[in-house]
């Protein structure tokens, strides 16, 4: 199936032939919006739980609370914006958008893990000057609330696992999620630990470690979408092995410009202009090295959407910026 490099086997695609400019028609990836009911659902259990724990944590003066609130403020507004994306993503090709909006799954997903570091480093603030000094903190309704909070967030789990996290736009809000459970087991610790030893700076490090799961969850989504919106060849595809594979095929003398990336998280691309023999042109051999070669990449690299220039030898000196 797939050697060293994988890019997405769902994608279809369109082959030029330089020899003679015919396209064929493409349509891309699976349907955006065919998750939206289970970002729906958590939604609602985010909203609903979030203005619950707003109001225990004002009365019973606790910071892993509150934190754990406004990291639930920011899963609301995940969820809302991946809707919103996938909404946007769902609209079709037109004008100079040619590929439609597609990109604002990736960004939307940025968006998430930026809303984590920031969330992450307001919280770390306030937890270390809880730590220096720390105020009171009634351990019972903390955890009553954290206990409930790990309900809820389990359902929410439950919910987006079943949700195509292929899609980073979705990835984003099961991170969010994600973080939030770990982030009330903790609290629940807290709370446990502050009603049976009074020790009051056990809300503070158990904020501390919601602090570090915000960071590792947010620079994970940067990372990712940075690559995508950067357009970095995707993760672990090796395009040493790509090129190999290309010259491999009979009559193919060279291959320049080769570029692969990825559009959205459901479809990667890959674009070459490969040089044949002179022949090939004039005895119509072309369109078979045109099918041998997109047959080479779907057996070995899964590629299936890929743009080929073929060209004689001769063509390089016409073109600028070739490598």
């Amino acid at each position: 199936m797939s050697e060293n490099g994988k890019l997405h086997s769902h994608i279809t695609g369109r082959v030029e032939d330089s020899s003679s400019g015919n396209h064929q028609g493409h349509s891309h990836g699976i349907a955006p919006n065919a998750d939206r009911r289970y970002l729906l659902t958590a939604l609602a259990l985010i909203v609903g739980f979030m203005i619950v724990e707003v109001i225990v944590a004002v009365l019973s003066g606790s910071l892993a609370l509150l934190s754990d609130a406004g990291h639930m403020l920011t899963d609301a507004g995940a969820i809302a914006a991946s809707l919103w994306a996938m909404s946007l993503a769902a609209s079709p090709a037109r004008g100079v958008w040619t590929f439609g909006f597609k990109r604002a799954e990736i960004l939307s997903a940025a968006a998430n893990g930026i809303t984590l570091l920031v969330i992450s480093a307001l919280v770390a603030v306030e937890a270390i000057h809880r730590l220096i000094d720390p105020p009171p903190v009634q351990g019972g309704p903390v955890l009553v609330v954290a206990i409930l909070g790990v309900m809820v967030n389990l359902v929410a789990v439950w919910v987006l696992a079943k949700a195509n996290r292929s899609s980073l736009n979705v990835e984003g809000s099961f991170q969010h999620i994600l973080t939030d459970l770990y982030g009330f087991i903790a609290t629940a610790v807290a709370g446990i630990i502050v009603l049976t030893t009074g020790f009051d700076r056990a809300d503070a490090i158990a904020s501390l470690v919601v602090v570090g799961l915000m960071l590792h969850a947010g620079w994970g989504l940067l990372r990712d979408s940075g690559r995508i919106l950067l357009e970095g060849a995707p993760e672990g595809v090796d395009l040493a092995k790509i090129r190999e594979h290309l010259l491999g095929t009979g009559h193919v003398n060279d291959v320049h410009d080769l570029h692969v990336w990825t559009v959205t998280s459901d479809l990667s691309a890959l674009s070459a202009h490969i040089v044949l023999d002179e022949g090939c042109f004039h005895d119509g051999h072309a369109p078979v090295i045109l099918d041998q070669l997109q047959s080479c990449l779907t057996g070995h690299f899964d590629v299936e959407h890929s743009t080929f220039q073929l060209e004689p030898a001769g063509h390089a000196i016409h073109e600028t910026g070739t490598h």
